[in-house]
């Protein structure tokens, strides 16, 4: 961004609530095309959300309805992500709150990613489609690793959910915790499980507690973007829901409901639906601008 150039304005919103006061904030820059990476990356370290995202036009060739598609990216405090749910979902709310509800597409680094707007009850509410899923085994050396750098012992793991790593736009290393308890006291050695997680090109560590047969509790930890914890992982969602159909956790045709951000003082709530015959996942939620 040139000196002269005036800065594009930065939107804060907050995403799988409709409350500012839960679910996981980001910034949304709608134009910018005059931004550099450098600029991006000050934006969102300045910040200080777990993720911001920035619209820049379309790539040739992108498919969707006229106006409203889009280039997005993300950037942490630290770096660029491939893919972030919450922004997404942030970012799908401001162009509604602007152009109208309706079907958006954007052009994300992991692939092209559809988000259906609605108003439901004079609330919007938004539902992103992931690329195609993908779930990989964790070696032995690697899952001790984690439990050491979570100060978790292997019998605190809950046997029903197998360490995995799961894909649907970004890696994240799905561990299942035995109970509530368990999930709810995090506190681990940040700079130790980061080091493990750049190893394995993680984005987060999602940490899952059943409640029951549809819902559960979920914890993010994210020292690869900067931050202790990311209070409402949406990228995370997607994977934890391929994850859970490729296991047989859960039926093909499903629809989960996971809460995070209780412990963090930020509830939200975020939904996961699986469809027979269609190997992605969607996750839909709320919204709410902040200041």
């Amino acid at each position: 961004m040139t000196t002269n150039a005036p800065r594009p304005e930065v939107l804060r919103y907050t995403a799988f609530s409709s409350s500012p006061e839960g679910g996981n904030p980001a910034g949304v820059v709608l134009d910018a095309a005059s931004l550099s990476d450098g600029d991006m990356l000050a934006v969102a370290a300045e910040l200080g959300y777990s993720e911001s995202a920035f619209l820049t036009a379309p790539p040739e060739g992108l498919e969707g309805p006229e106006g409203r598609t889009f280039r997005i990216r993300y950037f942490s405090p630290k770096a660029e992500v491939p893919f972030c749910g919450h922004a997404t979902v942030a970012t799908a709310l401001a162009l509604a709150e602007r152009i109208g509800p309706g079907e958006l597409v954007f052009a994300t680094s992991a692939g092209t990613v559809p988000v259906s707007v609605a108003e439901e009850d004079g609330t919007l509410r938004a539902t992103l489609t992931s690329v195609e899923p993908h779930v990989e085994e964790v070696s032995d050396a690697a899952l001790a690793e984690a439990l050491a750098a979570l100060d978790w012992p292997a019998g605190d793991l809950d046997p029903a959910f197998p360490p995995r790593i799961a894909f649907a736009g970004a890696r994240h290393l799905v561990l299942g915790a035995a109970t509530r308890a368990r999930l709810a006291e995090l506190a681990y050695d940040f700079a130790r499980l980061e080091a493990l997680m750049h190893r394995l090109d993680l984005t987060t560590v999602q940490l899952v507690w059943r409640e029951s047969a549809t819902v559960f509790h979920v914890r993010d930890p994210f020292p690869v973007g900067g931050v202790v914890e990311d209070p409402a992982t949406g990228a995370a969602a997607a994977a934890f829901g391929a994850y859970a159909r490729d296991l047989g956790l859960v039926p093909e045709d499903a629809v989960l409901t996971l809460h995070q951000g209780e412990d963090l003082g930020r509830p939200g709530e975020l939904t996961v639906t699986l469809r027979p015959g269609d190997p992605r996942v969607r996750v839909a939620g709320t919204g709410a601008r902040i200041g």
